[in-house]
């Protein structure tokens, strides 16, 4: 079963909580649904020099919480605060199309949080593994020296696997590296994963990271 289903939603409520932690109704779901998907995939493009892990959004009646993990909060926080103003300006105006004039808007409140160890985060991971293929660096090297430094971290187990047409080959293979323990069928073991493509010359190449943190 663990080979079969997403390893973070089948631990959803004894080990993971939602990133959307909100209830809506009717229409209003689908509209809210869509909202965060939009403000989530603009958020890690934009926030990718910082080194984002993952965006929580919290809503209540009039208000709208985004907890952002980050590698390097300096980057998005910016010198006394600028950044975070910036960032908030961007969400109300772009993402959440709200005019100044709008009285009935809920209040948008940002908070950046860090991420304690970049090398146990499976999304920090598979996106450095993805930024190093599309250099046209060797995979089999990366994948190596990944899973190193993962191990290093302290993680319990950790597994790599890259699909597509790697180092520019005609044919697409599979390759994977792995070490240490990754029980995918217990629930109370915390194991994160992450899905990235790799846009490289030759095509997309398909990052998956496994990481058993504990």
């Amino acid at each position: 079963m663990g080979n079969k289903i997403h390893p973070i939603g089948f631990r959803l409520g004894p080990v993971y909580t939602w990133t959307s932690r909100w209830f809506a109704t009717d229409k209003r779901y689908k509209n809210l649904l869509l909202e965060d998907v939009r403000i989530r995939r603009a958020l890690l493009v934009k926030l990718k020099p910082a080194g984002i892990a993952r965006v929580e959004i919290e809503r209540s009646i009039n208000k709208v919480g985004i907890i952002v993990f980050v590698a390097r909060p300096g980057v998005v926080i910016g010198r006394g605060g600028t950044g975070t103003e910036d960032l908030k300006k961007y969400i109300v105006k772009d993402l959440l199309n709200i005019k100044d004039d709008d009285k009935n808007a809920p209040k948008v409140d940002i908070k950046v949080e860090p991420v304690k160890e970049p090398n146990l985060d499976a999304h920090i991971v598979a996106t450095g593994i993805a930024d190093q293929l599309a250099k046209r660096m060797p995979s089999k090297r990366i994948m190596k020296q990944t899973v190193e430094r993962v191990m290093t971290a302290g993680a319990k187990g950790v597994k790599i696997r890259l699909g597509g047409r790697i180092n520019g080959a005609e044919i697409a293979r599979v390759e994977h590296d792995e070490d240490g323990i990754l029980p995918l069928s217990s629930i109370k073991e915390k194991i994160d994963f992450a899905q990235i493509p790799a846009y490289t010359r030759s095509g997309y190449i398909g990052v998956k990271v496994w990481i058993c943190q504990r």
